[in-house]
């Protein structure tokens, strides 16, 4: 999973605006999360009144947004009208699209959730964490069922998580196909291909809207297959002479599978180390999408009884968490510690945002004594996503009438809808917009009919949305500039400072003598402010405020957080 870049350029959006109440008859759907990032992904279909909701995912904070835990879609737009939800189809089981699942279903528990065994297993293990109790439908590839007023059928998608899907959805009004998260590996580790026979199938009938998953779009040719990662793997384990330690997503279950089976190959006893790693593996062995024979898999504590070379631990923290098991093992915070001889293998790709502490991880372990292996140096990853290659090969098949692009920053739909353009679709029937566009399907045209929120949400610990923008600007001020509070006892009659301030200061450079040189500057602001009448205490700490802002600004390019006390002499 990647996430959004903050400082892209944002296009204008074709109209903006609250919308009118869609038509009885028109096919409404509304982009809230994975447009213009790649993360929270929650697409909203409406049909006479009526609402389907494909995916409801989290993302993942960037570095400027220091604290918080997960960025949530907007509910803001439907929390009124939750009554009119038929139910929430999860195409896969990665946190990007189940990880909001819970926050919605605080706001109304019995929404059913459609989706595969897998799938619906993790987030069901997640809700208990809630203390929800789901309403759960299960569904695979080839089914088709009514969800309310949606006619929809499942077709089988490949992805770096078993059992993928794609929705087809028939209304009235239109159709629909949702791709959800794709590649087209044509020898998957679970023989478990993208249908394309039923992507043709749906074609043949008529898709009015195509949305496909965009996150490779700009990536030429095809996606490397599972299986040609095995040679890399297996090097690994013929040449390492102590422990293998693996970091990967806890949901890969397919790169897990690899390491199992090397594992066996070589003689080695497996265990897994992290909350969500155990859970989630322990979900996929019982549901039979994990095979790991029982002389292989031990507890992580059984492993300092064993010969080193005799042991692999695969464990969490691939993008640089820092309380992820493997950024405490390279602190050397971690009971399994690390050292010369051992290698550590990286078997996830680095999301955008995250280099910068994953290469941190990988020098401290190197400078612990391990072996480093990762996407940089070997053959050990290989992404979930359908490149350039396959996409025109699905538009080619599929011949949709109207293309919106989703999952992937404006650079990834762009590229989605150029594809799109070639493959024959007409440029006025493809429409690229980011989170909260409004579409209409009308006369078998999809057009932008307003705009409705679709901010980011922040979660941290575990609360919602009580941290804003200002609060996210204020904690990167701090970081960046430090701060400084100004204590002042003055006369609030004249606005005479009556004894000298105190400045104090952290992460700030400014020497006492040096602050000495605010003193009169503050006082010239006091006077002032007082001679036109603004006496009370909040509008002098406003003026002490922007004097001390203005004279770091000016005389030091710094902007720390200023906290003025003004105190009544």
């Amino acid at each position: 999973m990647a996430r959004n870049r903050s400082n892209q350029t944002r296009k204008p959006r074709p109209r903006t605006g609250e919308p009118a109440p869609a038509e009885k008859g028109v096919l409404r759907l509304i982009p809230l999360g994975g447009l213009g990032e790649v993360g929270r992904n929650m697409h909203v279909l409406e049909f006479d009144g009526r609402m389907l909701i494909i995916d409801c995912g989290v993302l993942f904070p960037d570095p400027d947004q220091p604290g918080i835990d997960v960025i949530l879609p907007d509910f803001a737009w439907i929390a009124d009208r939750l009554d009119d939800v038929e139910g929430i189809v999860l195409t896969h089981g990665h946190e990007d699209h189940i990880g909001g699942v819970p926050y919605l279903l605080q706001l109304r528990p019995d929404i059913p959730l459609i989706g595969s065994g897998l799938t619906l297993a993790l987030i069901s293990a997640k809700l208990q964490e809630y203390r929800i109790k789901p309403v759960l439908r299960t569904v695979r590839e080839g089914d088709r069922v009514h969800i309310g007023t949606f006619d929809c059928e499942f077709a089988a998608v490949n992805h770096s998580i078993p059992d993928g899907l794609a929705v087809f959805v028939r209304t009235a009004g239109g159709t629909v196909l949702n791709t959800g998260d794709f590649k087209m590996d044509q020898f998957p580790l679970d023989e478990r291909i993208t249908d394309l026979r039923a992507f043709a199938r749906f074609g043949e009938e008529g898709v009015d809207v195509f949305m496909p998953d965009s996150t490779n779009a700009e990536v030429p040719g095809f996606t490397t297959g599972e299986r040609d990662l095995a040679p890399a793997i297996a090097e690994v384990f013929r040449t390492s002479p102590k422990r293998i330690i693996v970091s990967s997503f806890a949901s890969h279950v397919h790169r897990i599978q690899q390491v199992i089976d090397a594992a066996q190959e070589h003689g080695r006893k497996v265990a897994f180390v992290g909350r969500s790693m155990v859970r989630n593996m322990g979900i996929a062995r019982d549901l039979g999408y994990l095979k790991i024979p029982e002389s292989v898999l031990v507890d992580h504590r059984d492993l300092t009884r064993m010969p080193d070379n005799k042991t692999v631990l695969i464990c969490t923290g691939s993008q640089g968490e820092p309380m992820a098991a493997l950024a405490r093992i390279a602190k050397n915070d971690h009971q399994i510690k690390v050292g010369p001889g051992d290698t550590v293998l990286l078997a996830s790709s680095l999301i955008p945002g995250n280099e910068s502490s994953i290469y941190n991880i990988i020098n401290q372990l190197s400078e612990l004594g391990a072996n480093v292996v990762h996407k940089g140096n070997a053959k050990v990853h290989t992404s979930g996503h359908a490149s350039a290659g396959e996409l025109a090969y699905c538009h080619n098949i599929i011949k949709p009438r109207n293309v919106l692009p989703i999952h992937g920053e404006w650079r990834h739909l762009d590229a989605q809808a150029s594809i799109a353009k070639r493959t024959g679709v007409p440029e006025d029937h493809v429409v690229v917009v980011r989170d909260g566009a409004v579409i209409d399907l009308v006369k078998g045209r999809i057009q932008v009919v307003g705009q409705v929120p679709a901010r980011q949400v922040f979660v941290e610990g575990g609360q919602v949305d009580v941290v804003n923008d200002d609060t996210l600007a204020e904690r990167r001020a701090l970081a960046e500039d430090g701060m400084v509070t100004v204590l002042l006892f003055i006369d609030p009659k004249t606005g005479n400072i009556v004894e000298d301030p105190e400045y104090i200061s952290k992460g700030t450079l400014p020497s006492d003598e040096e602050f000495q040189e605010l003193t009169p500057k503050i006082q010239k602001a006091l006077h002032s402010a007082v001679a036109a009448g603004r006496t009370e205490q909040e509008q002098l700490e406003h003026e002490v405020r922007r004097t001390v802002t203005n004279w770091f600004q000016r005389g030091r390019r710094s902007s720390p957080v200023v906290i003025p006390v003004v105190v009544d002499a």
